[in-house]
C-alpha cells in the first residue's frame, strides 16, 4: 500500500503548467525583443551558436526535476506490515435504491443526491462500526464490502447514479438477500438500512425479510418522495433535462412513495420506518439507535508499518539537475555539420 505522508504538497504540482506559459511567454518576448534589434536576416549572425532545441530540452529536464522534487517532498511512503487489528463496533449495510424514480425531484435536488449526501453524513460520524453499501435497482451489487475504511467508502459513494445499475427496476428482496449473504459469520450486531421510495417491482421481499430477522440482523428502512407521485426526469448526455420519463401512450410516468410496504419491511425486521424528506436528518436518528447497540470485538487487517520511499524521487530530481548544468545552449558540432551536409548552413 502507498500513500503520502504530506499529501497536501502535491497540490504544486498544479504550478507546472504555470511554469510552462510563463517559458512560453518569454520565449516570445525575447524573440520579439531581438526581431526590434536586428533584421531577420542578421539573427543567424548575431546568434548563430544559440540552440533552441537544447533550450527546450533544457527546459524539459528541470520541469521534471521540479515535478520530482514536489513529489519527493510529498514523501510517499510503501506499507511494509498488515496485522490483525482488534476494534469494536457493529456491521452495517446500507442499501441504496438507484433506479430511475430516485432521480425525481420531490426531494432537492433529487431522492439519490439527498440520500447520498445523508450516507457521507453517516459515514463520517461512524467510529470503528464496519460500513457497507449495496446498490440496487432491477438487482443488487455490492458497490463496496464491510469496511472501516470511511474514506474509501466516501469514495466509492461518490461514483454512484442512477446509471450504476444497467437492469431498472427495483428489487428490494434481492438487495436484502445479498446483505444477508455478505455479513461474515462474527458475533457482531447486524444491521440493514435500506433507502428507497418502496415501488418494489419484484415481490416476495417478506421473504428475505424473514431470512434476515433469523440470522439476527434488524432492518431500518427509509422512503424517499411523495405519496402523491412526481414525474420522473430525463436528462440528456450534457445534463440536461429534456422532458420526463413516458409510457407506451405518451403519458407521463409517475413514481410514488410506497411507505406501507416500507413500515411492513421495518416491522418485521425488529428495526424501524423514517420518512425522509428536505429538512431532517433522517439518517442521524438511526445512527442514534445504532449507538445504543452492544459493540463487539472483530479483526480488521491493517497496514501498520510504513518506510519512506521520498529518495526514489530526490536523487532523480538531483541528478536531472546536474545534467541540466552541464548541457550548454550552443549548437553542438555535430549539429552543425549536419545543417551545413543538407546545405541549411
Amino acid at each position: 500500500m502507498i500513500r503520502f505522508a504530506h499529501p497536501e504538497y502535491l497540490n504544486a504540482l498544479y504550478l507546472l503548467p504555470l511554469l510552462v506559459i510563463i517559458f512560453y511567454l518569454l520565449y516570445k518576448n525575447k524573440n520579439r525583443l531581438l526581431e526590434k534589434f536586428a533584421d531577420k536576416e542578421l539573427h543567424s549572425v548575431i546568434v548563430s551558436s544559440y540552440s533552441n532545441v537544447k533550450n527546450y530540452v533544457k527546459f524539459g529536464i528541470v520541469l521534471l526535476a521540479f515535478a520530482c522534487l514536489i513529489i519527493a517532498a510529498a514523501n510517499p511512503q510503501v506499507g511494509t506490515k498488515l496485522q490483525e487489528v482488534k476494534q469494536t463496533g457493529i456491521d452495517v449495510f446500507i442499501l441504496l435504491d438507484v433506479s430511475r424514480s430516485m432521480s425525481a425531484e420531490d426531494i432537492k435536488p433529487n431522492r439519490l443526491e439527498k440520500a447520498k449526501y445523508q450516507i457521507l453524513n453517516l459515514i463520517q460520524k461512524l467510529h470503528g462500526d464496519r460500513i457497507g453499501l449495496i446498490i440496487f435497482a432491477g438487482k443488487a451489487y455490492i458497490q463496496f464490502p464491510l469496511t472501516t475504511d470511511y474514506s474509501a467508502a466516501g469514495l466509492f459513494l461518490s461514483a454512484v447514479d442512477v446509471n450504476s445499475v444497467p437492469q431498472q427496476g427495483t428489487s428490494i428482496r434481492s438487495a436484502i438477500n445479498l446483505a444477508v449473504e455478505s455479513f461474515d459469520s462474527s458475533s457482531t450486531e447486524k444491521v440493514i438500512i435500506t433507502i428507497t421510495d418502496g415501488e418494489d417491482h419484484e415481490g416476495d421481499v417478506m421473504d428475505a425479510v424473514d431470512k434476515a430477522v433469523s440470522n439476527g440482523i434488524k432492518i431500518y428502512t427509509i422512503g424517499l418522495g411523495s405519496t402523491g407521485g412526481v414525474p420522473i426526469p430525463v436528462y440528456n448526455s450534457r445534463g440536461d433535462m429534456i422532458g420526463f420519463k413516458k409510457d407506451n401512450e405518451g403519458n407521463s410516468v409517475l413514481t410514488k412513495l410506497d411507505e406501507e410496504s416500507l413500515k411492513q419491511i421495518a416491522s418485521a425486521g425488529n428495526g424501524e420506518y423514517f420518512r425522509g424528506n428536505n429538512f431532517e436528518d433522517y439518517l442521524d436518528k438511526i445512527y442514534n439507535d445504532l449507538s445504543e447497540l452492544k459493540k463487539s470485538e472483530f479483526g480488521v487487517k491493517k497496514v501498520t508499518g510504513y518506510e519512506d520511499r521520498f529518495y526514489y524521487f530526490l536523487i532523480p530530481a538531483i541528478l536531472l539537475l546536474l545534467i541540466e548544468l552541464f548541457i550548454s545552449e550552443k549548437k553542438s558540432p555535430l549539429y552543425s555539420r549536419i545543417n551545413k551536409k543538407l546545405g541549411l548552413e
